[in-house]
């Protein structure tokens, strides 16, 4: 358990600041890189993960690359986005193409 410290850290922390503390999910490997922790949450949870232009997400990161400096690794976060992509926009808009622009010129 004690190479899991930064995984345990980092999991600690994403519980704390979602609202759906039961789907977060972090999973570790090692590989010649360094270490990879992948962060899986809820799909409402990601705008709280993320933050304001990424803040969050960045001193998340921040965070554990200092966990793994102390312990001689190099350490590198990834969030995973949700099955399905990207939610629709909350205005709902959609790509129009030019004919579509043209006609509503037309009323």
């Amino acid at each position: 358990m004690a190479k899991d410290k930064d995984r345990d850290f980092v999991e600690f922390i994403v519980k704390e600041i979602v609202t759906e503390p039961n789907d977060v999910e972090v999973t570790r490997q090692v590989d010649e890189m360094g270490v990879l922790l992948s962060v899986k949450v809820n799909p409402k949870d990601m705008g709280l993960l993320i933050g304001r232009q990424g803040s969050t997400a960045k001193a998340i990161r921040t965070l554990a690359r200092i966990i793994g400096m102390r312990n001689n690794a190099r350490v590198n976060l990834r969030i995973e986005e949700p099955e399905g992509g990207r939610a629709p926009s909350a205005s709902g808009n959609k790509t129009k193409n030019v004919e579509d622009v043209m006609g509503e010129l037309d009323m």
